[in-house]
């Protein structure tokens, strides 16, 4: 993720000061009306009603109405609506990599930035012209210090078939793995190899290793010691760490995969000026604080007051920052389904 400098934020900041009241009046006119929101059920969704809908968009008498489901029938839905004029859900949250493969269906709106005051502060790596990103992690690898000696150092380390059956995989997290098996196999130069990828995780695979259908499942089994290393988003091992699940997080050598979760508008959202009133909502800096407390994620926008200690376990090194590496979008929409088939062929037969 790019670093940027003091005086960049405080220029950026001043100006976006300068700007809000004269842009506010005209963003939010149309307050009032509702909007839908398509969002994953469970932790995210009760955080977002608490952090944006409740304090933020209900005093302008908006009302928010959740669309809660995964991501894969929520984007089939946008796709299949993608004929009317007017569809049913006005912002969907994704993952960079389904928002890239959304605006790739031509779904997605082309967002305006001036519609967007608070988006003068959002981080330029977090900023895409068809979405924006919300929230944002890396994936690193996790291990119980108990059971893993000496720890490890990076994806090659966690992915060693001498760990046998303590070695697990979450089965959602298919393309991750396959990233960074990649990167295991060629020390950091590609994420893309899927041939050298196969290789590593047939190894793991002859020596044990398990697969978990969920993050809940995998955890129940880091907190019973039945495996001891993976890899996961940093943001879950604080999570995990918070529920008293023994482990630690490692920044892998290779470079550190970003995961970003983030909103994209519909192209034909029902209610547009609440839609970008919402991502507007987003980008404040009081949601996206409560967001790193809440859910261990750093947040998108720069000027955040996040406590030093949290800010150490959620966050990166200024090191690690430079290791942070955005994925390839476009090459995961093209190979998903042949990973998705080759998982499940091998890991789950």
């Amino acid at each position: 993720m790019t670093k940027i400098d003091r005086r960049t934020v405080i220029k950026g900041l001043a100006g976006a000061a300068a700007l809000a009241p004269a842009m506010s009046h005209h963003a939010f006119a149309q307050a009032g009306g509702k909007v839908v929101i398509g969002t994953w059920g469970g932790d995210y969704a009760r955080l977002l009603t608490k952090n944006i809908d409740e304090p933020i968009l209900k005093p302008k008498g908006i009302e928010i109405v959740q669309d809660q489901a995964g991501d894969a029938p929520r984007r089939a839905k946008m796709t299949a609506e993608k004929r009317l004029p007017r569809g049913t859900v006005d912002v969907q949250g994704l993952s960079a990599a389904n928002m890239f493969e959304m605006n790739e269906a031509g779904v997605v709106e082309q967002l305006d930035y001036s519609k967007i005051p608070n988006a003068k502060n959002l981080l330029p790596t977090m900023k895409y012209p068809y979405g924006i990103g919300h929230i944002y992690s890396g994936n690193v690898v996790i291990y119980n210090p108990k059971l893993i000696t000496p720890a490890p150092t990076g994806f090659k380390d966690w992915l060693d078939p001498k760990w046998g059956d303590k070695i697990g995989f979450i089965d959602i997290q298919y393309q991750s793995i396959f990233i960074a098996a990649s990167m295991a196999a060629t020390g950091g130069k590609d994420m893309n190899n899927l041939d050298k990828a196969k290789e590593v995780l047939l190894a793991v695979k002859k020596a044990g290793g398990r697969v978990y259908p969920t993050n809940e499942a995998f955890a129940a089994a880091m907190k019973n010691e039945e495996i001891g290393i993976s890899a996961i988003w940093k943001a879950r091992v604080v999570q995990w760490q918070n529920a008293g699940i023994p482990c630690e997080a490692v920044s892998p050598v290779e470079g550190i995969p970003a995961y970003v979760s983030g909103f994209v508008i519909a192209k034909n959202a029902p209610n547009k000026d609440n839609a970008y009133a919402y991502m507007n909502a987003m980008l404040e800096k009081a949601p996206q604080e409560a967001f790193a407390v809440d859910m261990g994620y750093n947040g998108t926008v720069t000027g955040l007051n996040v406590a030093p200690d949290l800010q150490k376990r959620i966050g990166f090194t200024p090191d690690e920052e430079k290791r942070l590496k955005d994925l390839d979008y476009a090459f995961l929409a093209k190979n998903d389904s042949a990973m998705k088939e080759w998982w499940d062929k091998v890991f789950k037969a």
